[in-house]
């Protein structure tokens, strides 16, 4: 059974955001933002840990923990401060302390460090390389740039302040977003992501706020929007710079109203969401162009969070390289792990297509990769583009290879469910290889299952069974 841990915090922010990555861990927090009431809840309970801050509301975290060494021998003790200089480290130090993290700190680390400090089942190696487990926190990262963006996140878990989250294609915007729901005050309501850009204009109301039985020619029942099914929760507008305008105004009018009414209904419906937009575009010159309006503009970046291309933190492009392995293993694919040449090799690359890109091809990596331990002879010619983390040697087809490439490439955006990952890819690649076959035929069934090495009964029973008429898909461009 995980221990008790005591959080002496007197920033109501980092308070929240540590007990709930904590508590995610299955641990037990109890929180408190002084010395006094520090005291008073360690004579009372055991704790196997405790996180104290140094400048309390009433007293300095370490001038006092002598007499808590004295009091709880057996308990550990990780020190936070925004004082980072020297004196506090070596103070740090002084007290026996298990770990000191100055301020802003990496969550993720914190969180292992304290898997560490009271010896869980889930305690690391202490190796100082990241956990062969994939890290249940939605961010990665401890460069400057993200802990920036980590601040900026920490100073709207609080409130429901509509939120614009900016930055390339592929920084992880929507795992910004999710990271604001999971570890703000409406974690136990739904997370709802809508790309808006993929809404016709007609549609957008429908969409978003539903619609009545009969409210127009197709509409057979009610359909709840994803207004109403993001309510008590976060509702995530995802690529809105690309929304079209008469969609935008519609959107304005609800969040300004902060009321919806369904498409043919009369009942006017409250919101109760959270508001989290993002976009790769950049909207003040659009606004100027006439391509974006700009009161929405106003109304969505009341806190814009700017993330960075991943250029920008080299840095931390072992430690998500590392995690992608991770989390590949935990999905099926075969467990890899990196040496340093490796993954210096990898942060010396652009990586345009930022972390998207990146987890990309590490998936392949771990899907092509002959070796357990990938290093630059494995990386080298996958990223000149060959096809496969070897030459070939053993006369083994490329297009083998390059269909690996393929799958590797779904896994990572497909992020399947552990134990069903056989049924999933299958599920994905069997209709495109069925069509594929009939257009090489020519639509020819017998030829078809001969290409496929199958009886033709059996291909005949899987079109049907996946919803194939041979001659509708010919027929499609």
């Amino acid at each position: 059974m995980k221990k008790s841990i005591l959080l002496v915090e007197d920033d109501a922010s980092i308070a929240i955001v540590i007990t709930a990555a904590l508590e995610a861990e299955g641990f037990k927090v109890d929180r408190c933002d002084s010395i006094a009431e520090r005291d008073r809840l360690l004579a009372d309970r055991a704790y196997g840990l405790m996180l104290t801050d140094v400048m309390l509301t009433d007293g300095d975290g370490i001038e006092s923990l002598g007499r808590v060494r004295l009091n709880c021998p057996q308990m550990q003790v990780i020190i936070l401060s925004a004082q980072n200089t020297l004196d506090t480290a070596v103070r740090a130090s002084d007290t026996g302390a298990f770990e000191y993290f100055p301020k802003p700190f990496d969550l993720e680390e914190l969180v292992r460090t304290v898997r560490q400090a009271i010896g869980s089942s889930h305690n690391a190696e202490g190796s100082g390389e990241a956990s062969d487990e994939p890290q249940a926190l939605p961010l990665v990262g401890r460069s400057p740039a993200m802990q920036a963006v980590y601040r900026m996140i920490t100073r709207v878990l609080r409130n429901d302040l509509t939120v614009l989250i900016l930055g390339e294609s592929g920084t992880g915007k929507e795992l910004v977003a999710e990271a604001i729901h999971q570890l703000g005050n409406r974690a136990q309501g739904p997370f709802i992501a809508v790309n808006t850009a993929a809404i016709p204009a007609e549609l957008i109301e429908s969409e978003l706020f539903g619609h009545e039985k009969g409210a127009f020619t197709g509409a057979h029942a009610r359909h709840i929007g994803k207004f109403e099914q993001a309510g008590g929760g976060t509702l995530f507008l995802d690529e809105i710079g690309d929304m079209p305008m008469q969609a935008q105004t519609r959107l304005l009018r609800a969040l300004q109203s902060g009321r919806i009414r369904r498409v043919g209904g009369t009942e006017e419906i409250t919101l109760d969401c959270r508001i989290v937009a993002a976009t790769n575009r950049d909207l003040v010159p659009m606004i100027a162009a006439g391509q974006f309006r700009e009161d929405l503009y106003y109304r969505i970046a009341v806190v814009p969070i700017e993330l960075p291309p991943l250029r920008e933190r080299a840095d931390d492009i072992e430690a998500l390289s590392r995690h992608f392995l991770a989390l590949a293993a935990s999905e099926g694919l075969p467990r890899r792990s990196l040496t340093a040449a490796g993954a210096a090799l990898l942060a010396r690359q652009p990586w345009r297509g930022n972390v998207r890109e990146l987890r990309n091809f590490i998936y392949r990596l771990a899907l092509l990769a002959r070796d357990e331990v990938i290093d630059t002879s494995t990386i080298e010619p996958l990223l000149a583009g060959d096809g496969g983390a070897h030459t070939p040697d053993d006369g083994e087809p490329t297009r083998q290879a390059d269909f690996g490439e393929a799958l590797a490439s779904w896994l990572a955006v497909a992020r399947p469910q552990p134990g069903a990952l056989y049924d999933e890819a299958l599920a994905a690649f069997e209709r495109p290889l069925f069509l594929h076959a009939l257009s090489t035929t020519g639509g020819n069934q017998l030829r078809a299952a001969q290409l496929l090495g199958i009886n033709r009964n059996t291909l005949r029973k899987r079109l049907s069974e996946l919803d194939i008429v041979p001659e509708v898909a010919l027929a499609k461009p």
